[in-house]
């Protein structure tokens, strides 16, 4: 899933950075809230973390702005303040969920995979399509009970495929879901992953699930 990360403090949101790549998500990175706006009406973002307090436009106005033009992407707050009339601000701001600093990485993993919960529905951490299954915080993929060992991208691209299952999805949707700003689109690169990730999954004699749809792009199903 790819991520929009305005936090202006560079430590941070390195910090920040670093522990969702980890996870497997692609994060775009803005230092002040014009950028963020700029990016946020440019691409499509599953989630956004914004800090409230930053150079320029702050967060609560950043969102508004979001919100006024119909762009509805979840948003969690950061912020050093834990003042009822500040969380009260932020959710009337358009925000989806709030924040204190300092915070631990887990919780924010946590609350971002629960905003992904309530996007597709979701009421388990636990993706399933015939007998493939993904489990979103133990980060395992499984078929037929099996362990298919996977990269941080490679299990990216499998949960986008599987969340949006059976529907086929166009290759440029991937590449604005799954890679950031900075891949250059140009290249090859989404059919080498789906490649790999077809040799992992569809192993000989077992059905297969990663289907090519002439015209429409990629899709998992099980029929």
């Amino acid at each position: 899933m790819r991520i929009l990360l305005l936090e202006d403090e560079i430590k941070l949101a390195s910090h920040i950075q670093k522990g969702l790549e980890e996870e497997g998500y692609a994060v775009d990175m803005a230092p002040d809230g014009e950028e963020a706006l700029w990016l946020g009406e440019s691409y499509d973002y599953d989630v956004m973390i914004f800090d409230v307090m930053v150079p320029g436009i702050d967060g609560f106005t950043a969102v508004r702005r979001l919100r006024r033009k119909n762009i509805m992407t979840p948003v969690i707050f950061l912020t050093a303040r834990n003042d009822v009339e500040d969380k009260i601000r932020g959710l009337d701001a358009g925000g989806d969920d709030y924040l204190v600093k300092p915070f631990s990485m887990l919780e924010l993993m946590a609350r971002v995979r629960a905003l992904l919960r309530r996007q597709r529905s979701q009421v388990t951490n636990l993706l399933r399509v015939g007998d493939l299954e993904l489990d979103l915080v133990q980060r395992q993929a499984k078929r037929n009970e099996e362990i298919i060992e996977l990269t941080n991208k490679e299990f990216a691209l499998l949960e986008f495929l599987m969340s949006q299952s059976p529907k086929p999805v166009r290759r440029t949707i991937i590449m604005e879901h799954v890679w950031d700003q900075h891949f250059d689109s140009g290249g090859n690169v989404v059919n080498v992953y789906i490649k790999r990730l077809r040799e992992k999954i569809d192993k000989p004699n077992m059905k297969p699930l990663l289907k090519t749809v002439r015209g429409l792009g990629f899709a998992i199903g099980d029929s």
